[in-house]
């Protein structure tokens, strides 16, 4: 009965949404704009190639499908002096209305955008379909033949830069390329860009001209650049040195209009003239490190870049500006002067956060200090301790019914490479930090007391803007768990009826020491959101552990333990092989809708040293990032359907992932976004585990286990960060072999296959 009200109490919303009338907000003799097409008679002509040229968008379908907006406005009533109706309109999406002469101005931009790609004889015609009081709007594109270049060459007028050109190589121009005014105008910014990085500080593309010749009764154009003089000098282009680098720390931005340095101190450094109040808050070799423009070199945009890039990574420098100014006695002559403002060394934080395990209440409160400038080089130090206590409750046997877990880690992050035999180039040419922490972390429940330590020394940097790599020299983890319950240790360890061998080997004294690379490549150059527009992303990386523990003790032929494992110091270490490799392409429907696929894929070997991954590398299935129709490690590994929900998530946890995602994503008002989504995915075993029946990868049956949900969800997208709620459903669950919890998707039980998200950011 309840689901039959839900069923009506839906159905009665999408019908006072439709049919809420939108006509008494269009005038007479107007028309609602309902769609807007694009039809190509040319497979090599895409309609999302030109519709950027409309000047008309009818309102918003939310997914493409229902526009909710518009009916959300048509509930208001025309007398806007009520504040009812002017909050309701407020809400929804005002009707778009008709207009010819934006449609006739979007229809000559489309022809004007075809003819720039080639298609000299392109044609745009507008076809418009009306019913009642709606309209649609149809840009019907015949391109005609495409025109192509037949050559191509340089006239250059100057001969100052006839030389440079000379030997100057286009990425752009081929033969029998398309003729496309875009690719022109790149090739215009290419080659000004080239003249700049070799001194020529006042060339800019105006200077560039481009002439086409078509043959009579062809397709076929000939091309020439034309480079002409310096207006000024009325023959040649200046060839500009750099003159003296002036490096002036604690400019007031808002204040100066112009390099005043007097009542600075000053030092001179590696060609760098350093002024300063007081002291110098940056060390001159990290300013060195970190300015491309030397004293006697030509003038380069790329060092220009570079330097902008570098100076804006160092974390004490708040500001900064760079400018030029030629030199009084030697007009050939730039003198630089790079202006800094400092930020402020230290800061403080705290954070407080309330926990809710399953129905046990808690508190967590963390305080943090940084310092962006430890050692006078933008160092960035942190320091931060934390503790949490969560009220344990439905324990019995046990002495203690409180978890209790404090931590303190720090770190130092340096903005350069940390590592001899680098090249100043090297330094100055890679975006590169260093970082070395510590870490330590006590917790104590009822079952038993961990303490885990840990050492880490890593390398980030970045290349061209759309890769990062990631090397980690080591990273030393140790787990001792110095003491553990009788109680817990008879029921789950001991217990010969009852015995976990992957749970026993996750309560024991562990040691990790592993090493690892990893890079990132974004086809967009943004790192810091996922795929947006029409890009891709792919990240990989590997791992290894124990391996150089395994030969020292192999060549040293050191004794093992009852479990035929070698140690240190009476203590096993981990040995194993990780990857990981993600892949997310987003494909742009409009400036409001866009699909997003990603696969993610991830395999794990334990081997010498292990039989067994440790818990903390073991792959898990189901959360906000994964099959969202399952709670986190609440899926897997395989047709794995778990028995005791007190060791679960030790059982659900498997070797190898695999998460397949596709969501469709639509902007719907304010801040707020939808998305509706199809995930697919499961984890596996390499091995058989007595404790994990029907977790083991199987190439012959795994596509049985893959399972699948779909579902619905919110983001807030406040620019910095992103709040998501994902409500997802089962659709087929691989626990079940038959029957209707296998597929619940024909019968969907609210109760049972239901699960809901809360995350910060996307999922990929």
């Amino acid at each position: 009965m309840n689901k039959s009200r839900y069923r009506y109490l839906f159905l009665l919303v999408i019908w006072m949404l439709t049919s809420c009338s939108v006509s008494k907000f269009i005038p007479d003799g107007a028309y609602l704009l309902d769609d807007v097409k694009v039809v190509s008679d040319n497979k090599d002509v895409k309609p999302s190639d030109v519709i950027g040229y409309n000047r008309q968008n009818p309102n918003s379908r939310w997914f493409s499908l229902v526009k909710v907006p518009l009916h959300v406005y048509s509930l208001s009533g025309t007398d806007t002096s009520k504040w009812i109706n002017r909050f309701i309109q407020k809400l929804g999406d005002e009707p778009v209305i008709y207009d010819e002469e934006d449609a006739e101005r979007s229809r000559d931009d489309m022809q004007r955008a075809l003819q720039n790609m080639g298609y000299m004889q392109a044609r745009v015609e507008l076809q418009k379909t009306v019913r009642k009081k709606k309209l649609r709007l149809e840009y019907r594109i015949h391109t005609g033949p495409v025109y192509r270049i037949s050559a191509w060459g340089y006239d250059v007028q100057d001969d100052s830069l006839r030389r440079y050109m000379d030997g100057y190589v286009s990425r752009l121009m081929q033969n029998d390329m398309p003729f496309n005014v875009s690719t022109l105008d790149m090739e215009r910014q290419h080659i000004t860009r080239y003249l700049q990085d070799r001194g020529f500080y006042k060339f800019n593309k105006e200077y560039i001209t481009c002439t086409a010749d078509t043959a009579l009764n062809t397709q076929w154009v000939g091309l020439t650049f034309h480079i002409a003089p310096y207006e000024k000098s009325g023959t040649s282009h200046v060839r500009y040195r750099i003159g003296d680098v002036n490096v002036v720390t604690d400019f007031d931005m808002a204040h100066a209009l112009r390099q005043d340095v007097s009542g600075f101190d000053s030092l001179h450094h590696k060609g760098l003239n350093i002024f300063y109040r007081g002291h110098p808050f940056l060390r001159p070799e990290i300013l060195s490190q970190n300015i491309s423009i030397g004293t006697g070199e030509f003038y380069s945009e790329a060092a220009l870049q570079n330097t902008h890039s570098a100076l804006g990574r160092l974390h004490i420098i708040k500001y900064s500006d760079i400018r030029f100014q030629e030199n009084a006695q030697d007009s050939t002559m730039l003198d630089c002067y790079i202006l800094l403002s400092r930020n402020k060394p230290n800061s403080f934080s705290a954070e407080l956060e309330g926990t809710n395990s399953a129905g046990d209440l808690g508190a967590a409160a963390s305080l943090s200090y940084q310092n962006r400038n430890l050692f006078n080089g933008s160092e960035l130090f942190t320091f931060k301790v934390r503790g949490a206590y969560e009220a344990v409750t439905g324990l019995q046997g046990y002495n203690n019914e409180n978890y209790v877990e404090y931590g303190v880690e720090t770190s130092i992050n340096f903005p350069r490479f940390l590592f001899p035999f680098i090249s100043a180039d090297v330094r100055r040419r890679t975006q590169a930090t260093s970082e070395i922490g510590l870490q330590y972390n006590s917790q104590d429940r009822p079952e038993f007391g961990r303490r885990v330590a840990s050492v880490t020394w890593g390398y980030q940097w970045s290349y061209k803007q759309k890769w990062r790599h990631r090397v980690d020299v080591l990273d030393l983890n140790y787990v001792y768990m110095p003491w553990i319950s009788s109680t817990f240790r008879k029921e789950y360890l001991d217990n010969v009826e009852n015995q976990n061998s992957i749970l026993k080997y996750n309560y024991e004294n562990l040691l990790i020491m592993k090493m690892g690379y990893g890079f990132t490549y974004r086809s967009d150059g943004n790192h810091s959101r996922t795929a947006l527009g029409n890009s891709y992303s792919v990240r990989f990386n590997v791992e290894s552990s124990g391996n150089l523990l395994y030969g020292f003790s192999h060549l040293l032929n050191a004794k093992r333990n009852e479990d035929h494992q070698y140690t240190v110091m009476n203590i096993a270490y981990a040995q194993y092989l990780k990857t990981d490799i993600d892949f997310t392409k987003s494909f742009m429907i409009d400036h409001r809708n866009d699909i997003v696929f990603h696969v993610g894929l991830g395999v794990a070997f334990p081997y010498g040293n292990s039989r067994i991954l440790p818990f903390e590398k073991r792959y898990f299935a189901g959360g906000a990032n994964s099959v969202r129709g399952w709670s986190v490690r609440r899926l897997g590994p395989g047709k794995f359907a778990g028995s005791d929900r007190n060791i679960d998530f030790i059982n659900q946890s498997g070797d190898i992932k695999l998460d397949i995602n596709l969501e469709y994503r639509t902007k719907l008002f304010w801040k707020l976004n939808g998305a509706f989504f199809i995930d697919a995915g499961n984890i596996w075993t390499i091995r058989e585990y007595e404790e994990q029946p029907g977790g083991a990868f199987k190439f012959d049956s795994f596509y049985k286990e893959i399972a699948v949900a779909y579902g619905l969800g919110l983001r807030f997208d406040f620019d910095y960060f992103i709040l998501r709620f994902d409500g997802g459903m089962k659709a087929i669950n691989p626990a079940f072999e038959s029957g209707k919890e296998r597929y619940p998707i024909i019968h969907p039980d609210f109760g049972r296959d239901f699960a809901f998200h809360f995350a910060v950011g996307y999922p990929f």
